[in-house]
């Protein structure tokens, strides 16, 4: 408690989202009750909207009330979005990701740090072979507000010679679109992480191809000449990178690329971890930071209890470090998980044929033992 006897408190958007996002952002709350139990402070949870929950009561995917919230907050917590419930190829209907798209771009959330972090108790549950994951401890930096998902996109109906042979059909066009600023920063984002880490970046494109990578490795080049030469700075095209994280996991320090690029390499490396339920990520830049796992809503296991909720747990763990400055509570979180973990607990998801009956547990369960460690 602080000299006046008065806890700090900090807020705390949630956003539970879709599919079995309420049941792990509940687990998420658990444990920062328990970490509030022992510092001097507290948390205050505001629970909004978002995503397919978001399109049922208010036919959008991202309500005006929800951002207010989100802007109000110290830090916001995201469970998960999406399920086939909303899934359409009608481009005038909305869609789960929209919401989640548009509030990374109103909180000027430029920049998606995706820690990939090997747990000793879970190497046999990747699918690569234990001595393929020795010394592999990387972060992925991805640009978030730019590239294909926020270029100009359109889709034409009745265009001549479109259907073939001469005949009308559609047309349809997403553009890569960066602007010379938006590469800048990113670049910095992942050269002053480099520095805190093994100093090494791998700087991911599609140079031999595409014109916006081509603008882009000479612009990271720049601002690696102005002031970052102390970082190891690599070339590497996406197709290759996408082999060498399965090859040899272990060459990659710092990843920084842009938007698709990240979004389909983090995934890819979550298998390093055995499974995309251990994966959290942190959205940082000019507001207030957005912290989720990388997983999705898993419509088909949601209210079964099941879901592993250490990836939102994990992505507390980053809130504490980067919102919240409490770098003690940060690695006391990291350190219960992985004490759970090596003694021998698992969700469905990272169990495997030797995983005990007993040593089986479900959402809830997983959180309860998380907390108790804290």
């Amino acid at each position: 408690m602080s000299e006046f006897g008065e806890l700090h408190t900090y807020r705390i958007c949630l956003l539970p989202g879709d599919g079995i996002g309420m049941e792990i952002t509940a687990e998420a709350v658990k444990v920062l009750e328990a970490i509030a139990l022992r510092e001097d402070v507290s948390f205050a949870f505001a629970e909004a909207i978002l995503g397919g929950a978001a399109i049922d009561e208010t036919g959008t995917a991202l309500p005006d009330a929800t951002l207010e919230v989100a802007h109000a907050a110290d830090a916001v917590l995201l469970g998960a979005i999406g399920g086939p419930k909303w899934d359409t190829t009608d481009p005038t209907k909305p869609r789960p990701e929209q919401g989640l798209l548009g509030l990374r771009k109103a909180l000027g959330l430029y920049a998606n740090l995706r820690p990939v972090r090997i747990f000793d108790a879970l190497r046999d549950a990747s699918t690569l072979k234990p001595e393929h994951l020795q010394e592999v401890d990387m972060l992925i930096v991805r640009e978030l507000t730019g590239g294909l998902y926020f270029g100009e996109r359109a889709r034409e109906y009745g265009v001549p010679g479109a259907g073939g042979n001469g005949a009308a059909g559609q047309r349809a066009y997403d553009t890569m679109d960066y602007q010379e600023y938006e590469v800048e920063r990113i670049a910095r984002v992942a050269f002053e992480a480099a520095r805190s880490r093994r100093g090494r970046v791998h700087s991911v494109d599609k140079a031999n191809v595409l014109e916006s990578s081509r603008m882009w490795r000479e612009i990271v080049h720049g601002v690696h000449g102005t002031g970052y030469t102390d970082v190891e700075l690599i070339d590497q095209l996406v197709d290759n990178t996408a082999m060498q994280l399965i090859r040899w996991p272990a060459q990659f320090d710092v990843i920084v690329t842009e938007n698709m690029f990240g979004d389909i390499l983090s995934d890819e490396a979550s298998m390093l971890t055995g499974s995309l339920g251990m994966l959290a990520s942190a959205s940082l830049g000019d507001g207030t930071a957005l912290y989720e796992p990388s997983h999705g809503s898993a419509p088909d296991i949601a209210g079964q209890g099941v879901a592993n909720p250490l990836a939102m747990l994990l992505s507390v763990e980053l809130m504490l470090r980067y919102s919240f400055a409490m770098e003690e509570s940060a690695d006391r979180l990291g350190r219960a998980i992985e004490a759970v973990l090596d003694e021998g607990w698992r969700t469905r998801d990272i169990a495997d044929e030797s995983t005990p009956d007993e040593r089986l547990v479900g959402t809830a369960a997983m959180g309860d033992l998380v907390a108790e460690r804290l």
